[in-house]
């Protein structure tokens, strides 16, 4: 498998923005690029508009047939420079927290309220009945550089 980009443009891409690898050997540039590619496309690409150019075999979720952003059409054999970046910064957040971008939960014995008495009261936010979801990590940079890209709701007006 092969995530977006190539370990030379995400070394590259690092050295450009001031970032780098922990350097401790655990994950490889091209593994630490195919976790962040499998994030994006996990999680973000029931939001991309079109479909898979190459259909269910392809491995990616770009390129896409039928994608726009900004009223503009997305080649068919594009991959957008900000998907790339976006698997990058994705990448990253695996280097620092390996295993971060794929969590297991359970949602058994989720509390609400502890009390310790007199002391402390601590309440929690209750979630939003997905524990997979509530748990998912978002990561601000990736989310601000794939907006463009998700679908949006249009206005209907329905004549009779």
């Amino acid at each position: 498998m092969a995530g977006y980009g190539s370990d030379q443009r995400f070394t590259d891409w690092m050295a450009d923005n001031g970032y780098s690898t922990s350097g401790d050997g655990v994950l490889t540039v091209a593994q630490l690029r195919q976790r962040g590619s499998a994030y994006i496309d996990a999680l973000y690409e029931p939001k991309f508009p079109g479909q898979r150019t190459g259909g269910l075999e392809q491995e990616r979720a770009f390129p896409r047939t039928g994608a726009s952003a900004y009223g503009q059409t997305i080649g068919s054999d594009v991959i957008p420079l900000a998907v790339e970046h976006a698997s990058y910064h994705a990448a990253l957040q695996e280097d620092v927290t390996p295993g971060s971008l794929s969590v297991g939960v359970t949602a058994a014995g989720a509390v609400k309220r502890e009390r310790i008495e007199g002391a402390v009261d601590i309440e929690y936010f209750e979630g939003s009945g997905d524990a997979a979801a509530d748990a998912t990590i978002r990561l601000s940079a990736v989310e601000g550089l794939l907006a463009p890209f998700f679908s949006r709701p249009m206005p209907a007006i329905f004549v009779v």
